[in-house]
């Protein structure tokens, strides 16, 4: 059930970038935090069904999550880059430069060799620390990203992209231990499920203020980047994540390779056109142009 989770989990974040990006690039630019960008996205009917497919996506890396280790998982859901990329090729003739498609096969490479070197498993318990430092880091999250929102182009992509990261790896944390709730009651009463909360809809106003900025791969590519290395260092100190034995090296490596082709595709990926003109706005500024 896990890896079946975990391939349509690829396939649903993939489409659902896609779509999310769309609609981004209609509505004009955000500089501030303000929960009405929702708003205005919500008009779009790509950005809804976009962010009904990321929940489906969300639910299928929680079942993920409840036997596989938090490394593979955060890393494959780098894989829907590659699933983006393709259907915005095909359907909406994005262009694609030749470095931008062969980082997306070494990311490939990468997550195949953490697919053959994870070993499945449940997850260990996170105490009461462990929830005080995840309520913390909404806060600083939040704190960095009212500097990060006042950023343009490229730049402002991946930094906010890089914060939605932050905001989903805690989450993932958080959902590792909660996937192994023994009953819907505890699952209900547990702190980890509001953190989970908190986390994800922080993430995702950030996804979307930064997929105005630039390139929706770039956007996409620094989330996952930020999401993967945090969530891979505490699951395996504190969470009883597994490598199969004497394939310790090839898990690393495998991470290795998929943090490096999506830290490049930050850098190299070409940005897609708007539809309409990027004004300075706030949230409640000039209409929209649908």
């Amino acid at each position: 059930m896990g890896w079946l989770s975990l391939f349509a989990m690829i396939l649903a974040y993939g489409v659902a970038n896609l779509l999310q990006s769309v609609a981004a690039n209609r509505v004009r630019v955000h500089d501030t935090l303000h929960p009405g960008l929702f708003v205005r996205l919500a008009g779009h009917k790509t950005y809804v069904v976009g962010v009904v497919l990321q929940f489906v996506g969300f639910l299928l890396a929680f079942l993920a999550r409840r036997d596989l280790p938090l490394y593979l998982v955060q890393a494959s859901s780098a894989a829907g880059i590659g699933v983006m990329v393709v259907l915005g090729v095909v359907l909406l003739r994005w262009r694609i430069v030749p470095v931008e498609l062969g980082l997306i096969l070494l990311l490939s490479v990468g997550i195949a060799a953490q697919v053959l070197a994870a070993k499945p498993g449940p997850a260990h318990r996170i105490g009461t620390v462990g929830a005080i430092v995840l309520l913390a880091a909404i806060g600083a999250i939040g704190a960095l990203a009212l500097l990060a929102v006042r950023l343009r182009g490229s730049v402002g992509s991946v930094a906010l992209g890089s914060l939605a990261g932050l905001a989903f790896g805690a989450g993932a944390i958080a959902s590792r231990p909660l996937a192994s709730a023994p009953s819907l009651s505890g699952l209900a009463t547990s702190p980890l499920l509001y953190l989970l909360v908190l986390h994800s809809i922080l993430a995702q106003l950030l996804l979307g203020l930064a997929m105005q900025r630039g390139s929706a791969t770039a956007a996409v590519a620094a989330m996952d980047a930020a999401s993967a290395i945090p969530a891979a260092v505490v699951g395996l100190l504190f969470l009883g994540d597994g490598i199969r034995a004497g394939m310790h090296w090839i898990a690393l490596a495998g991470f290795c390779l998929s943090l490096c082709a999506v830290l490049l595709l930050s850098r190299y990926a070409k940005p897609q056109p708007r539809r309409i003109a990027a004004g300075h706005v706030t949230a409640f500024g000039p209409a929209d142009v649908h």
